[in-house]
């Protein structure tokens, strides 16, 4: 199925070979590649699989495999409570308040 230009996307493309990578690191991550995932507008009409350009929210034109169509952002903290995350906005609200006035 062809996802439509200007979709956002997901790309993946592959950095450095393992090879390639610096010496000054641990054992177990030299073996592996520098992997790079990337989301952004798709430039011309493609299918999952298909090497693509997107444009990034940033303007910058990147180069990689179409992964994914409207991926989501799935960043998260862990299993970790952060209980300062839920007066963040409560608490700009009041300061942008008081600056105004």
């Amino acid at each position: 199925m062809k996802i439509g230009k200007e979709t956002w996307v997901e790309i993946h493309d592959i950095v450095l070979k393992p090879e390639e990578r610096t010496g000054n690191l641990p054992e177990e991550t030299k073996k592996v590649p520098l992997e790079m995932r990337l989301k952004g507008f798709l430039l011309e009409e493609a299918e999952l699989g298909d090497r693509v350009k997107i444009r990034t929210v940033t303007g910058r034109i990147v180069e990689g495999t179409l992964l994914k169509e409207n991926p989501v952002y799935e960043h998260g903290y862990g299993e970790t409570f952060i209980p300062e995350l839920l007066t963040i906005g409560q608490n700009l609200r009041a300061m942008l308040e008081v600056d105004h006035e």
